[in-house]
């Protein structure tokens, strides 16, 4: 039995694993230090006869628990692709309990994030307006990043390491199937007020609608959007990604070469400072929308495009002033 910690951990903790032991194994070690008493854990299956054994492996050592702990499966024969398998898992999860920590494979947890995440979803577990918890904080490079308390609230999630609850799983849709009407209605220049921004959040949407990006976690921010909710975002960052390399899915990049891979953790501090109001960190989102999702590519191509007007149609230009 572990000897380092003789309390469990009651928060249930979903799993998410493929085909990679190495790192699956250092995310294992944090999850076998909380002692969850509920661990269910979700595994796409191989894409190919030589992925089998590194499958295998990585399913080989959810069979190394050694606590008391109540472990649920979900494992897939064939490969799904991340889109379909990780989507499918999460619900399965939240079909089995009503709250859920989610770690991926290449997701390595500070250990205060397990205690962070369980006291926020029974603090907000019936507040609607709150659909997500994160374990990222990105700033490290935000020279103006203030935040007073133990976190703050944004409106995009995060998901390197994150929660929620089954009431805002409840929104999602992988397959986005009303995107078509939330675009012909510009929900999302209502939502962020400014034209860039909806501007490149519709083109991302339009690419998961249309099936070009194999992945889940785009919809799970169209979920957020649309139904006018908020993450939970921590003063520090709870999270390293340790999985970009060439083995990775989407994180392709040498780790070397892109500047989220593998950020230090830092422990979040308790008893939690909780903000006196539900409200937009804007500086903090909009330095996210820039660094993160290239807003800034936008705002530059609509500037661009503004002063070509104004230099050769100056007559159209000022109706457009008028007409904002």
């Amino acid at each position: 039995m572990n000897t380092l910690h003789t309390e469990s951990f009651h928060t249930p903790i979903a799993f998410l694993i493929f085909n990679r032991p190495a790192t699956t194994k250092r995310v294992f070690e944090e999850i076998r230090e909380a002692r969850p008493t509920k661990l269910l854990v979700v595994a796409d299956g191989p894409r190919n006869e030589d992925e089998r054994r590194l499958c295998e492996d990585a399913r080989a050592i959810i069979e190394t628990i050694d606590w008391p702990c109540e472990v649920l499966k979900d494992y897939s024969d064939f490969n799904l692709g991340c889109r379909k398998r990780v989507s499918s898992g999460i619900s399965w999860v939240f079909q089995n309990v009503e709250r859920a920590i989610i770690l991926e494979d290449d997701c390595l947890p500070h250990p205060t994030f397990f205690r962070y995440c369980a006291e926020l979803l029974e603090r907000y577990k019936d507040d609607p307006e709150i659909m997500h918890i994160s374990g990222d904080n990105f700033h490290s490079k935000n020279k103006g990043f203030r935040c007073d308390d133990s976190y703050y609230f944004s409106n995009i999630p995060h998901i390197w390491g994150w929660a929620s609850w089954r009431r805002a799983w409840k929104t999602y849709d992988v397959s986005l199937k009303n995107w078509p009407d939330v675009k012909r209605q510009r929900l999302l220049m209502e939502v962020f007020g400014d034209e860039p921004t909806a501007a490149r959040w519709e083109d991302k949407f339009q690419d998961y609608y249309d099936g070009k990006i194999d992945s889940w976690d785009g919809q799970w921010a169209y979920a957020s959007l649309v139904n006018r909710g908020l993450s939970i975002m921590p003063k520090v960052n709870l999270i390293s990604n340790i999985g970009f390399g060439k083995d990775s899915t989407h994180t392709h990049e040498d780790a070397a070469q892109n500047a989220l891979a593998a950020l230090p953790t830092l422990p979040m501090d308790f008893p939690l400072s909780h903000p006196k109001e539900k409200k937009l960190n804007v500086q903090a989102v909009d330095y996210l929308s820039d660094y993160i999702f290239g807003i800034y590519k936008y705002r530059a191509a609509g500037s661009r495009l503004k002063r070509l007007i104004k230099r050769t149609l100056p007559g159209l230009y000022e109706s457009l002033k008028r007409a904002r």
